[in-house]
């Protein structure tokens, strides 16, 4: 269902619906005390990664972490996490079931190997058909890391052989099975996405909204612009951008907010993942505004995610203000520092929520 898009006031500010993450890493312990009061600052709610140390593989551990969260909320904060599984080859389907019935609103699959904390991910999909068709059965979406991660496939094109060697056959295996092709980064992405049918949506992050491959070597190596996927180039930034602003309810908002301490993030085997949870809306805001499409921003932050997952809308309000101001270049990680992406530099928008 689409609304009259949110009038941009005289004074350059703009209200929405408060908006939803569906794609963020919160951590645990110190490390989710530090960053959780970033993302419900601006957020109602957000999708929860599972990839923890160990993997959150079982309802009951799922339940204990979304405990751990509500926890650590500062006082009087209204922050919902949504949880989810872990796929491994080993992942019964019968602990579908159970994970619908405790509250999991998806299922989180990493080819082994592709990204942080992913080394207990799936080897190969067809291992898992059982526990994908209870997940058909039980209307559990299925949010997915597309990229091969064959040694002899160049970094830059993994996710377009995904699309060929694993989308295609698992969308004409499980038509009905409910796929979030997360972190888009290519053309080739953005493309299918478009074109399949009501089961399939993306997410789409702020860095690969606005940046391409180059900002990760400008003026020397950038680490806190690497994330994975790793950024493409221009052609595919501005076909992600172009998916974003089209108003399309299949694209929606997911950060993919990855903290990691500035040390690890700055030694010789850098950590992948960009921290935005800091200034995420903003973010997208001058994303969206530079191709004169704030107007579209409402509904792929605030609307789209929900209705594809079935939840209700937000009723809450977030503001956003044209207004320069500096973000922090670090802020408190536990023990270490955590860098923001943007750390130190100016941003034209600035989220104000309701009070």
């Amino acid at each position: 269902m689409s609304l009259p898009a949110p009038p941009v006031a005289p004074g350059g500010s703009i209200t929405l619906a408060r908006p939803d993450d569906f794609h963020l890493h919160l951590r645990d312990g110190a490390a989710l005390a530090a960053v959780l009061p970033h993302s419900a600052r601006q957020f109602a709610r957000a999708v929860v990664m599972p990839n923890l140390r160990p993997p959150v593989t079982t309802a009951a551990q799922a339940q204990a972490y979304r405990e751990r969260i509500l926890a650590a909320l500062p006082a009087g904060a209204r922050f919902e996490p949504l949880m989810t599984l872990y796929l491994t080859d080993l992942l019964p389907p019968d602990e579908i079931r159970r994970a619908k019935e405790a509250g999991v609103v998806a299922v989180k699959l990493y080819p082994a190997g592709a990204t942080t904390n992913s080394d207990a991910g799936v080897t190969d999909l067809r291992k898992t058909y059982a526990t994908l068709e209870a997940m058909q059965r039980e209307g559990l979406p299925l949010l997915i890391h597309g990229e091969v991660t064959d040694p002899d496939i160049d970094l830059f094109d993994r996710e377009a052989v995904f699309i060929d060697r694993v989308m295609r056959p698992l969308r004409r295996d499980m038509p009905e099975l409910k796929v979030v092709f997360e972190h888009l980064t290519t053309r080739e992405g953005a493309q299918y996405v478009a074109g399949s049918d009501r089961f399939t949506a993306a997410t789409l992050t702020p860095q690969h909204l606005l940046f391409n491959r180059n900002a990760i070597f400008l003026g020397g190596l950038r680490p806190h612009y690497y994330c994975l996927p790793v950024l493409k180039s221009e052609e595919h930034r501005q076909a992600l951008v172009a998916a974003a602003t089209s108003g399309s309810d299949k694209f929606f908002l997911g950060t993919d907010s990855a903290p990691h301490a500035a040390h690890l993030k700055e030694h010789a085997g850098g950590h992948a993942g960009c921290y935005t949870a800091l200034t995420a809306l903003e973010l997208y805001a001058e994303a969206f505004d530079a191709v004169g499409a704030i107007d579209k921003l409402e509904g792929f932050a605030s609307f789209h995610g929900a209705d594809f997952y079935g939840l209700p809308r937000n009723e809450g309000r977030i503001t956003l203000r044209r207004e320069e101001w500096t973000v922090p270049e670090a802020v408190p990680f536990g023990d270490a520092q955590l860098k923001p992406l943007r750390g130190g530099e100016t941003l034209r928008w600035r989220a104000v929520p309701e009070s």
